[in-house]
């Protein structure tokens, strides 16, 4: 059965993570450290991701630990503003956003493959008869939402680069439609289903397939390197606790530890956020009118 395909889907509910055994001193918390995630993938298996971490970091730091699904990067930015979020894991390009609307702070950014950045491709299906960008012309994309990097402006940006588009105003015109799925995951099964021509998302994203799924697509066009997703913070949330949390987010690079990152999409570890790294993703934001 081929999965439904809206420009908005898959709002989810939060959950709640239960105090573990032999926590750490208690900070002083008067309300649960709360942890916003984006639906990069299935949302109910990033509920159950979310509980089983939560769990680990409420042990860990000697806090309660909620967290909760927003429905997409745009959300979880909100929910830093309006304090109904403490942390939040998301793109590069919803960070510079909250950068500069909120003043968020970047803490963690992933490491995929030994690397600290990654790229966005275009996928398409292998018997699709599709070779490059221009056979799209007239035909339906799936994006993953419209403030992400990976999943929307940089794979958009190879069809400026290709002389296709001028800009992302013209986008609309050369597509027969243009979607935004919620995620990578959901933007990548509407391709695999024949629900729409291509995908625009993560050059992992076809990870996400099934694996009968996975030989059956390829990527026709790559974009320039991205910094990868970063773990954010609203800037007034308590500096010790802010601490404590990236030095208990790093222990998941040790050995003991790092089955833990499945539960986190699934990097091999973390890395301090560097801010000068996101100076490029500045720059696209600007020029997509994003950001002044």
């Amino acid at each position: 059965m081929k999965a439904q395909l809206t420009r908005r889907t898959l709002l989810t509910t939060g959950v709640g993570s239960l105090l573990a055994t032999h926590p750490l001193p208690a900070l002083t918390q008067a309300s649960p450290l709360r942890l916003a995630f984006i639906p990069q993938e299935n949302p109910d298996k990033l509920l159950g991701d979310i509980e089983a971490i939560s769990g680990w970091l409420s042990q860990e730091l000697g806090v309660p630990v909620e967290g909760f699904v927003t429905i997409d990067h745009a959300a979880a930015v909100e929910a830093l503003r309006n304090g109904d979020a403490d942390i939040s894991f998301m793109g590069a390009l919803p960070f510079v956003l909250a950068e500069a609307e909120i003043g968020a702070v970047p803490l963690l950014s992933e490491v995929y493959r030994g690397k600290p950045y990654y790229t966005g491709r275009i996928f398409v299906r292998r018997d699709s008869g599709i070779t490059s960008l221009a056979d799209l012309e007239g035909r339906d994309i799936a994006f993953a939402d419209p403030i992400s990097e990976s999943g929307y402006l940089y794979p958009l940006a190879e069809f400026k680069r290709a002389g296709l588009i001028a800009g992302i105003d013209e986008a609309e015109a050369f597509f027969g439609r243009i979607f935004f799925a919620g995620g990578y995951q959901q933007a990548m099964q509407a391709m695999a289903q024949g629900l729409v021509a291509a995908a625009g998302a993560s050059q992992y994203a076809d990870l996400l397939l099934t694996p009968q799924q996975q030989p059956q697509v390829t990527w026709i066009a790559e974009s320039p390197e991205i910094p990868s997703h970063v773990v954010i913070a609203r800037p007034g949330l308590d500096a010790d606790l802010r601490a404590r949390f990236v030095e208990t987010m790093l222990r998941l690079n040790e050995p003991v530890h790092r089955a833990k990152l499945q539960y986190l999409y699934g990097p091999d570890g973390y890395v301090p956020a560097d801010p000068e790294a996101f100076e490029a993703v500045r720059d696209m934001a600007r020029e997509a009118g994003l950001l002044s």
